[in-house]
């Protein structure tokens, strides 16, 4: 019989109960008595927060949003309307994104 050893092992033990897969690590060690042991310890990962996009405009067909490091715009166009006149759009769309930071950053300076 091998003895198994466990940090944290309430958590590890609540989550094995539930069916759920436990991500960590093993290792063998020898305990005080000379016995050889297997212990293992759970990953302790934090879930990744991020902070939401800020919005700058919001567009006919999309949008223009600020990120910490990008500035990010989103159109969407109809299909039905053609290749000329979607292209058209998107001119029409990119223009007003960029008026739409130059009118931010005048905002913000002025």
């Amino acid at each position: 019989m091998k003895l198994v050893l466990f940090k944290n092992e309430k958590a590890v033990m609540d989550a094995l109960l539930n069916g759920r897969k436990v991500d960590g690590r093993v290792w063998l060690e020898y305990n005080g008595k000379g016995k050889l042991v297997i212990c293992f310890d759970r990953y302790k990962r934090k879930p990744q927060v991020r902070t939401k996009d800020k919005l700058i405009e919001k567009l006919p067909w999309g949008w223009v949003k600020e990120s910490m490091q990008r500035v990010k715009v989103m159109g969407s166009f109809p299909k039905e309307q053609g290749i000329a006149a979607v292209l058209a759009l998107l001119d029409k769309h990119h223009h007003d994104a960029k008026n739409a930071m130059i009118d931010r950053e005048l905002r913000d300076f002025c």
